[in-house]
């Protein structure tokens, strides 16, 4: 075997012109293939980290139905507290669970007493709201990040609502609200705090006291719309997902139907399409990588074999084997795929890291999206794979081509 790699490697050198040129060739592939998922992969992991960090939660249960008109902000479709009290014991006991947050959400009317406007509201106790969503206090671009999130008696209002009212941090505005029954009742509230807009639903809600909520629309039981859950790490969103449907598929309405259901971030905001989008370009650009490693090594390899007809004879005559032949040629290959491909490696590695000292910083919607990438061991062991697995099948057809000349023949090619 030895002998065999030796003997590639040296027919790869004598030819160092047309190898360097094939080897880069798999080099930039697998570059452009690794710095597009480290790129993609730090944006994803950015917009998934603010959307669920700031709003939504890694996952959230509503009663059944709620969902299909949320954005109704239907009073009529909460979650009863025995049927609340069952999913906090049910999330208590999932040990992936971090924290969880109840949530009264309702459509408002805003009043600075000039002007009118509609306002979304979260109602949501600070402390659990505040380690359920921590990136929430980091949109305050107005107001006080260090104390509580949010205090009775005052409202977090969204930027753009607040610029188009023109309302500042200390002002006095009122919130009306009408009740499931029809009731209409208004409070005045402060502006504790003005927060930055995000992408997704939710965005451009604004943020009061559950108990300010509860007063608002005239509950007198501790209901709740909706339940955002943080997990103690995102990777195992699917696993918990699945431990909870089973332990809230317990939770039962008076027809014996399940009362309550389960969303993960991706069902709940449009960015999960982008993350599809950003995930079915980098299968096109792994399609293209094996396109350039399986032309670039085929065609190098048949223009050996061309070349070296008479040498392949001379080998044959003296009594190679056509499988010693066959191995040569495929050796050649791997070596020259996997040449390529570790340059690949160690060059992304270098561009991410120089990346990492000087950051790529642009504007996304109303944020500003810093790219912080990285290469996973996993990723780079899989292209590094993928290029010596093409780069041996593209070797294939020429070794067996090698391997089944005549000898005679060979040796009359001029």
């Amino acid at each position: 075997m030895n002998s065999t790699l030796k003997l590639a490697l040296r027919n790869l050198l004598r030819y160092q012109r047309r190898t360097l040129l094939t080897a880069l060739l798999i080099t930039l592939g697998v570059v452009a293939l690794l710095l597009f998922v480290a790129a993609a992969g730090s944006f994803k992991q950015t917009m998934v980290g603010s959307i669920t960090d700031s709003m939504l939660g890694h996952l959230q249960i509503h009663r059944k139905g709620y969902t299909a008109s949320m954005d109704n902000l239907p009073l009529t479709m909460s979650l009863q507290p025995r049927a609340v009290e069952m999913i906090e014991d049910a999330l208590k006991a999932e040990p992936d669970v971090l924290a969880y947050s109840k949530r009264v959400k309702l459509g408002a009317m805003f009043s600075n007493f000039a002007e009118n406007s509609s306002i979304r509201l979260n109602g949501v106790d600070a402390a659990a709201e505040d380690a359920a969503v921590p990136a929430l206090r980091q949109r305050i671009s107005e107001g006080d990040k260090t104390g509580p999130l949010v205090e009775p008696g005052k409202v977090l209002v969204p930027a753009l609502l607040a610029r188009g009212m023109k309302v500042k941090l200390g002002d006095s505005v009122v919130l009306v609200a009408t009740n499931a029954s029809g009731s209409v009742n208004g409070k005045t509230f402060v502006v504790g705090g003005i927060l930055e807009g995000i992408t997704g639903p939710g965005g451009r809600d604004g943020y009061i006291d559950i108990r300010d909520a509860r007063e608002l629309l005239r509950m007198d039981k501790e209901e709740v719309m909706e339940v955002a859950v943080r997990l103690k790490d995102i990777s195992v969103l699917s696993d918990t997902q699945n431990r909870l449907n089973t332990a809230l598929d317990t939770i039962r309405n008076k027809e014996d139907k399940p009362a309550t259901e389960l969303h993960t971030w991706a069902d709940l905001s449009p960015f999960a399409n982008i993350v599809k989008m950003i995930d079915m370009m980098t299968f096109f650009i792994r399609i293209m990588l094996v396109a350039i490693v399986l032309v670039s090594v085929m065609n190098v390899m048949l223009m050996a074999v061309y070349e070296r007809i008479r040498e392949i004879g001379t080998l044959a005559a003296i009594g190679t084997q056509p499988r010693k032949l066959m191995a040569i040629f495929l050796s050649e290959g791997l070596l020259l795929g996997l040449a390529g491909a570790l340059a690949g490696v160690a060059l992304s590695y270098a561009v991410v890291a120089a990346l990492n000292v000087w950051p790529i910083v642009f504007n996304f919607g109303r944020e500003q999206i810093t790219l912080h990438p990285a290469l996973a061991v996993s990723e780079v062991l899989g292209v590094l794979a993928l290029a010596v697995l093409v780069s041996g099948l593209a070797s294939l057809q020429p070794a067996w081509r090698a391997a089944r000349m005549d000898p005679i023949q060979a040796l009359r090619h001029v």
